[in-house]
């Protein structure tokens, strides 16, 4: 708060009677002007910044209400240990995860969420993500906000509210699958090492003792949850029921709009940068012959599967038709820009193309035994979307997509708890009315 005198001087300066005295010196007569200060704009102002500071204190705590009711602002953790076994992010910085430890009912349930947000397939994309939150725990928000399958609300999360929830950090750029170090430019590809320790400490806090126990992860962390779910199961023990959810992680091995093998390329690059091939479940990488880094497509992994999986993705999925079938480098001459960005501008041609790519994925999904193993469930909306589990908005709420009278929520809570077999495919874009008006690519 102001001074008086502070105050004093501000109301001076908006409200001021000048008066002049005149006093004399040794040598000459000097001119003094001073302010008198009207007592009624002292008051004003005086009430004025005290109401100020009465919104600003309103408005804070407001916030933490709201943020504790919502259950959403979690802490961050930092596993500063993990530093000497080698399990860094890209910057040599400690993993990090937030924990939002269960309660009542769900006390030994837990659900272990990986963050996705892409790869880096060379030194210098690597290098570009290194001083971000993708590549460096350091730039890592401290506070992190919990909804959809995350959320502690049991009205919009009622399955899993009380769960112990924890949100992994993604911060080494190939799906935790990195086991390699470049030391020239001092880069650390660890994910792997990353997952293995995060899994080690969460084991020892409790986890061990769990009832029941989900992997899950959205879009890169989505793919991790797919290449590590038979790993989760096996780390657990056989009286815990153990399920994984992917969300928008099973990525098309498709060829792009120019005929060309983009993404194959892409994953490659990644797999090797990364020495990945060797964290790659063996399952599908004893079947690849001299290709094992095929194996970071879901489709040839899920086949061999054994712990049950959920999918939740569009057969749209956004970020697959921006960077699987129309890349930038397949697309010269930016035909599919206004088509990437928005599917209602798209010609009857890309159109015909991005409907031939959804039937390349419900095959890819058929062929991979989701659609007819019991043990497989899957929600596939015909929403231009990617990551739809951590955002309450498509999760549970009155704007979430609806396939077959049922929302996300609803189909991975009865699909966990065995209520029904839940394999809910929706009809061709632009069929579905509930679906968000925007891209909801994150």
């Amino acid at each position: 708060m102001r001074t008086t005198n502070e105050m004093r001087s501000a109301v001076a300066k908006s409200h001021p009677i000048q008066t002049k005295h005149y006093t004399r010196t040794k040598k000459k007569l000097v001119v003094v002007s001073y302010y008198i200060v009207s007592p009624f704009s002292l008051l004003v102002r005086m009430i004025s910044g005290m109401l100020r500071q009465w919104l600003s204190l309103l408005v804070c705590v407001l916030a933490v209400i709201l943020l504790k009711s919502e259950g959403a602002s979690v802490g961050i953790t930092y596993l500063q240990d993990a530093v000497a076994k080698g399990a860094v992010c890209l910057d040599g910085s400690p993993p990090a995860y937030h924990f939002d430890k269960g309660s009542g009912a769900g006390v030994d349930n837990w659900i272990v969420h990986m963050e996705g947000g892409g790869w880096c397939e060379d030194v210098p994309t690597c290098l570009s993500r290194k001083n971000t939150d993708l590549g460096s725990s350091k730039q890592m928000v401290k506070q992190f906000g919990f909804s959809g399958l995350l959320s502690g609300q049991q009205k919009s999360n009622p399955d899993f509210y009380n769960w112990n929830r924890i949100k992994v950090r993604y911060c080494d750029g190939s799906s935790f699958t990195g086991d390699a170090v470049d030391r020239a430019n001092n880069l650390f590809f660890k994910g792997n090492s990353i997952w293995e320790f995060i899994i080690a400490d969460l084991l020892a806090k409790g986890m061990r003792n769990a009832k029941n126990a989900i992997l899950s992860g959205c879009s890169a962390g989505g793919l991790a949850s797919i290449l590590h779910c038979d790993r989760f199961r096996a780390l657990l023990p056989a009286s815990t029921k153990v399920k994984c959810i992917s969300d928008a992680g099973f990525f098309l091995h498709a060829q792009d709009v120019s005929g060309g093998k983009h993404i194959e390329e892409f994953y490659g690059k990644v797999a090797r940068l990364h020495g990945s091939v060797k964290n790659l479940p063996a399952s599908c990488t004893s079947r690849m012959g001299a290709r094992p880094e095929l194996c970071f497509f879901p489709q040839y992994v899920v086949q061999t599967m054994q712990t049950p999986i959920f999918f939740v993705n569009s057969a749209y999925d956004s970020w697959q038709i921006k960077n699987i079938l129309a890349p930038s480098a397949a697309d010269k001459s930016k035909e599919w820009k206004s088509c990437k960005l928005d599917l209602k501008k798209c010609t009857e041609t890309q159109l015909k193309i991005i409907q031939d790519f959804r039937t390349q994925f419900l095959s890819a999904l058929n062929r991979a035994g989701v659609i007819n193993s019991p043990s497989k469930g899957m929600f596939i909306d015909s929403c231009y979307a990617h990551c739809q589990v951590g955002k309450q908005i498509q999760w549970s709420s009155d704007s979430s997509p609806v396939v077959s009278n049922m929302k996300i929520a609803k189909a991975v809570g009865d699909w966990y708890y065995e209520r029904s077999p839940i394999k809910k495919l929706d009809c061709p874009y632009p069929c579905n009315p509930t679906c968000p008006k925007v891209d909801s690519d994150s």
